[in-house]
């Protein structure tokens, strides 16, 4: 039985239904209907009651009406609806832009679908699902503290500015006379240590920290 109504907010008509088909997945969730942006969605709450939803999945960067906008006007209107955030934006001033606007939850769009429904039941439940990063993230802002700084070994911190070249993983492993299953530990121990998933991940640390410069 679907006890909790979802709207998906995304300017991609081939994600959007994507998204539609995967929640109607869920057991206790089904999706009403998806917008293109946020002035869609104002139009569907304006039209009938029935077409408010008690979750809207909301994209961010969308024209004629982005997510924040959207969210911001979703929280005044009706603060009884919660907007949970399903975007490929990542960086920590759009995220906090989404909160602070009224979203209770931020997830990215490669979000495995077990993680989605989990959200949702969270939110359904609890009215908020937030992310470490996130917690993190928000403990951060309103601390007004500057993350602890990761320390990075020597060795680590020569890999990193090497890893932002276009040399490969052997070629790395030769310039600093190591094998290649060295490297592939630094490698692995630094996605771990920082958090991110590949190597463009390692490049936007080492440039964010100024490790490198390009």
């Amino acid at each position: 039985m679907n006890n909790y109504t979802v709207v998906v907010v995304d300017d991609h008509t081939l994600l959007s239904q994507a998204i539609e088909a995967m929640v109607n997945t869920f057991e206790q969730f089904k999706v009403l209907y998806t917008c293109k942006n946020g002035k869609e969605l104002t139009e569907h709450f304006a039209d009938s009651p029935s077409k408010v939803p008690n979750i809207v999945l909301m994209d961010i960067n969308m024209p004629i009406m982005n997510g924040i906008e959207t969210t911001a006007w979703i929280t005044t209107n009706y603060p009884e609806v919660n907007v949970m955030a399903l975007s490929v934006e990542d960086d920590d001033s759009t995220v906090l832009k989404m909160l602070k606007a009224g979203a209770i939850g931020y997830l990215l769009k490669d979000t495995e679908k077990s993680v989605l429904e989990k959200a949702l039941l969270e939110t359904a439940k609890h009215g908020f699902y937030h992310t470490k990063s996130v917690t993190q993230l928000l403990m951060k802002s309103i601390t007004g503290k500057i993350e602890n700084q990761i320390d990075l070994k020597e060795k680590e911190i020569e890999f990193l500015k090497l890893a932002c070249s276009e040399l490969t993983y052997k070629e790395i492993a030769d310039i600093m006379c190591l094998s290649p299953k060295t490297i592939d530990n630094y490698r692995n121990e630094l996605f771990t240590k920082l958090n991110v998933k590949n190597r463009v991940g390692l490049v936007m640390y080492a440039i964010k920290n100024k490790i490198y410069t390009p």
